[in-house]
């Protein structure tokens, strides 16, 4: 599954002009939790939006035929990485008000989240999104703090194999 270098991309996508929507309008997002080999760490990645850490995500577009494609995609442009699948976390909803989600005076659509536990097999030195978001590695226990304030992504993170 995974790619060479030289096949992916250095530009990320943008827009929302291919994103897949589930059949009550909700975002379909794709999004990875990318451990080390031995599960001891999780690579969180600095939010573009808003302060703070996140995990790598994005939406799942009409040109992917696979969810996983999508989640794969994303940890290469926002994480610089590479990653073998190791498990599907099932879906998981958003959680954020309505109030919290409001774009340009307007609601933007609820996202119905899926992610994959992920090895990294890669980090490259340099990625689509290098010059907007730093990445670093961190403990469960401090992943956990930093992602407090968004449960699905700490939802995501309680559903995988790192240890604890």
């Amino acid at each position: 599954m995974a790619q060479q270098q030289g096949e992916r991309s250095m530009q990320s996508r943008v827009g929302r002009d291919r994103q897949r929507y589930g059949p009550n309008g909700e975002r379909l997002v794709a999004g990875v939790v990318p451990l080390n080999a031995e599960r001891t760490y999780v690579m969180l990645i600095q939010s573009s939006s808003r302060k703070g850490w996140v995990l790598p995500k994005g939406g799942w577009e009409t040109d992917e035929r696979t969810c996983q494609e999508a989640a794969c995609r994303e940890a290469w442009e926002e994480a610089g990485i590479e990653c073998r699948v190791q498990k599907d976390l099932g879906t998981i909803e958003e959680k954020r008000s309505e109030a919290s989600i409001r774009k340009y005076g307007a609601v933007a659509p609820k996202a119905l989240y899926r992610f994959y536990e992920v090895t990294v097999t890669v980090e490259r030195e340099t990625w689509p999104e290098q010059h907007k978001r730093d990445r670093k590695w961190m403990t469960y226990r401090t992943a956990r703090e930093l992602l407090q304030d968004r449960p699905e992504l700490l939802e995501a993170l309680d559903r995988c194999s790192i240890r604890r």
